[in-house]
């Protein structure tokens, strides 16, 4: 590949792993919640769908945000941090393996249909698990393989191959075979199922090729002096002013990015949007994702990435107002379009500006778990605020019908949710300004004062 030619096979088989992993966002994120809507309108409180997905969420993230700087500490001892990458990984493949059993279940009774979104949601949380367990020392590997000048363009492609194949050809195979007239659920189990099997298999390389540099062996004693030397970290990470407010400003705007991404299909099918639309616009998203994210290789070449990471940020901002009034299908490939201009380049970028941030590449695990911690306890705020408003505007709608979740019909349950579901971008878009705040006006006066 032409695209490569110019990385070292350690850089590559590093960028591969996105390429595996993107499965996983595309299929278990964006197509599982579609699913999930179907099963939950069959049970006993089918109007809050949105928001237990929501709150679902939010609880995955938070279990990974609160072990992340253990889990980061423990990863600088030598040997050690592929084999936790290797937990993690398999713990979300053999989740995804699971989901493939649910589509074939019986879930239209209201006491199985309750038992079977329990089972969806547990499953998801531990393939969510899985899948941010094992980032945390994917990017800290990053490190390792690559140096500061090439973090920007190995840390962006990575992301580019994910669109390029780890998220277009599993979403193209579950469209060909809907179109081609296999059962929806039979698709959806083997989608499911499919995707801890990609994950896996393009993971290889990654396992055989990358390598830990540096680390202190794992001896008698070394797990206390780990958790201590959190501490540490906490204390440089405080003392370094312009890492402090870039984790901060950090903390607020990927979690919008992270809320559009976990949110968009649930919220689609809110407001009443298509399955095939919805699918399809998602299959352009992955399709521009690479051509976007080599358009910020270049463009942070030449303007820098706190640049390309700001110009994510307001585009973002615009794709917020357009899913507040989204209500058609036009609309939803338009949002659709937007994210894919940026959401690789935003989270590709934040990457490397982060890992060169690190004073002590030695601790890169230690760094990237305090960085994960920031990226995934903002992932807890944003679901879980749309979760909130959407369930709270749905309760007074109903209310001022003169209805409940138990007296009103399915039809004006669905009318209730399309009408409640917009209001939950407006709490993304103040994560947005707030993350935006602090990196174009705060993060700058710092950067200054620290050189």
């Amino acid at each position: 590949m032409d695209l490569l030619k110019d990385f070292t096979k350690e850089e590559k088989s590093w960028m591969l792993y996105d390429w595996a992993n993107s499965a996983h966002s595309v299929i278990v994120v964006t197509i599982l919640p579609i699913f999930f809507n179907t099963v939950a309108s069959y049970t006993k409180d089918a109007v809050s769908s949105m928001s237990a997905w929501g709150y679902a969420t939010s609880l995955a993230m938070a279990i990974v945000a609160l072990a992340a700087p253990v889990l980061g500490a423990f990863g600088d001892f030598a040997g050690l941090r592929k084999k936790l990458f290797g937990v993690f990984l398999a713990l979300g493949c053999l989740s995804c393996l699971l989901l493939g059993a649910t589509p074939l279940s019986d879930f239209t009774d209201p006491a199985l249909a309750d038992k079977m979104a329990g089972i969806i949601l547990g499953l998801y949380i531990l393939s969510t698990v899985g899948f941010a367990g094992a980032n945390l020392y994917y990017d800290s590997f990053l490190s390792d393989v690559t140096t500061d000048e090439r973090m920007d363009r190995v840390s962006t492609m990575g992301y580019g191959l994910g669109y390029l194949g780890g998220s277009t050809i599993p979403l193209l195979i579950f469209l060909v075979m809907n179109g081609v007239g296999v059962p929806m659920l039979t698709c959806l189990a083997f989608i499911f199922a499919f995707t801890g099997l990609w994950w896996l298999a393009f993971s290889l390389p990654f396992l055989k090729n990358v390598r830990q540099k540096g680390g202190e062996p794992f001896c008698r004693g070394a797990a206390g002096r780990a958790l201590r030397g959190l501490g540490r970290t906490m204390k440089e990470i405080w003392h370094n002013k312009e890492m402090l407010v870039f984790l901060l400003a950090y903390f607020f705007y990927i979690d919008g990015v992270n809320t559009v991404i976990h949110m968009s299909t649930t919220y689609g099918d809110m407001v009443g949007l298509g399955t095939t639309d919805m699918m399809l616009a998602l299959l352009m998203v992955q399709v521009l994702g690479l051509p976007f994210c080599l358009l910020y290789i270049r463009l942070s070449a030449r303007f820098g990435a706190r640049a390309m990471v700001g110009v994510g940020i307001c585009v973002y901002v615009i794709t917020c107002v357009v899913g507040f009034f989204m209500r058609s299908a036009w609309q939803f490939w338009l949002l659709a379009f937007l994210v894919s201009t940026s959401q690789g380049g935003v989270q590709a970028l934040s990457r490397s500006m982060f890992g060169r941030l690190i004073p002590d590449k030695g601790r890169s695990a230690e760094f990237f778990g305090f960085y994960d911690i920031f990226g995934k306890f903002s992932a807890i705020i944003g679901p879980a605020l749309v979760g909130v408003i959407s369930a709270a505007a749905a309760e007074q709608i109903l209310a001022g019908q003169g209805l409940t979740a138990a007296t009103a019909t399915a039809a004006q349950i669905e009318a209730v949710n399309a009408q409640a579901a917009p209001l939950g971008m407006l709490g993304i878009l103040l994560i947005f300004a707030l993350g935006g705040g602090l990196y174009f006006f705060v993060l700058p006066r710092v950067s200054r004062k620290s050189r």
